[in-house]
C-alpha cells in the first residue's frame, strides 16, 4: 500500500501511531547543521540547543517568517534565534531562513540558505527538530526536496504531550494528529510529497 492510498477513517489507533511514529526516533549521529522547523515553540529551541551544546553538529538553522501571526509579530526565526542566544548558543553560530509559511517552504529556503552560508555539498547530515508528531512530515519533505546526498538524523522535541506513548491521552493533540495524518495522505494525492509504499 502507498500513502496516497491510506484512508483515516480504516485506520486503528496502533496504525496511526506506527505511521506517525516508527522510525521518527534520535539515532545518535551527528550532522553538519540542526534544522528547526519554523513555530514559536520552547520545546523545539530547547531541544536545538541541546543537540548543539551536546557537540552533535556546529550550527543552527533556524526557519520560518511571521506570516501565520498578526500583523507586526516577530518572525518565527527570529524568535528563536533570540531564545537560543538567551540560552547561551553563541549568534554566529546561527543561521536564519525568514520567509517560509510551512513545512514544505521550511526545507525549500533552507536549502537555499545552506546554499548561500555553507555550500550544499558540504552537508552530509541535517539533524531536523520538530514536535514528534510532525517530524513524519518533515522527514517526508526533507527527502521530497533536498539533495539526494544528504541523510537525517531526526530529533522530536521532548515535549510532554504529544509523544509515541501518550498522543492519544489529550483530545486537542489526537486532533493534532489525525491532522498531520490527513494532511500528508492529502500531499502525496496531489504530489507535494513523493508517494512511498508502506507496511501498516
Amino acid at each position: 500500500m502507498f500513502i496516497s492510498q491510506l484512508k483515516i477513517e480504516e485506520l486503528t489507533k496502533e496504525q496511526i501511531t506506527q505511521f506517525i511514529f516508527e522510525g521518527m526516533e534520535d539515532d545518535g549521529q551527528e550532522g553538519d547543521c540542526i534544522l528547526v522547523f519554523g513555530n514559536r515553540s520552547l520545546h523545539r529551541v530547547k531541544k536545538a540547543a541541546q543537540l548543539y551544546f551536546d557537540k552533535r553538529a556546529p550550527v543552527i538553522l533556524v526557519s520560518g517568517s511571521a506570516n501565520r501571526w498578526p500583523e507586526g509579530a516577530t518572525a518565527e526565526a527570529v524568535w528563536m534565534r533570540n531564545h537560543l542566544i538567551k540560552m547561551g548558543v553563541p549568534e554566529d553560530k546561527i543561521l536564519m531562513e525568514l520567509e517560509a509559511d510551512n513545512t514544505t517552504e521550511n526545507v525549500i529556503g533552507s536549502a537555499y540558505v545552506l546554499q548561500k552560508k555553507l555550500g550544499l555539498h558540504t552537508v552530509k547530515r541535517i539533524l531536523a527538530v520538530s514536535a514528534p508528531f510532525h517530524m513524519k512530515r518533515c522527514y517526508l519533505t526533507l527527502k521530497t526536496y533536498m539533495p539526494t546526498w544528504i541523510d537525517y538524523t531526526l530529533c522530536p522535541d521532548d515535549r510532554p504531550l504529544g509523544q509515541k506513548h501518550n498522543w492519544q491521552d489529550d483530545l486537542q493533540t489526537e486532533q493534532l494528529i489525525l491532522k498531520e495524518m490527513h494532511s500528508i495522505i492529502q500531499y502525496t494525492k496531489r504530489g507535494i510529497l513523493l508517494d512511498r509504499e508502506i507496511d501498516l
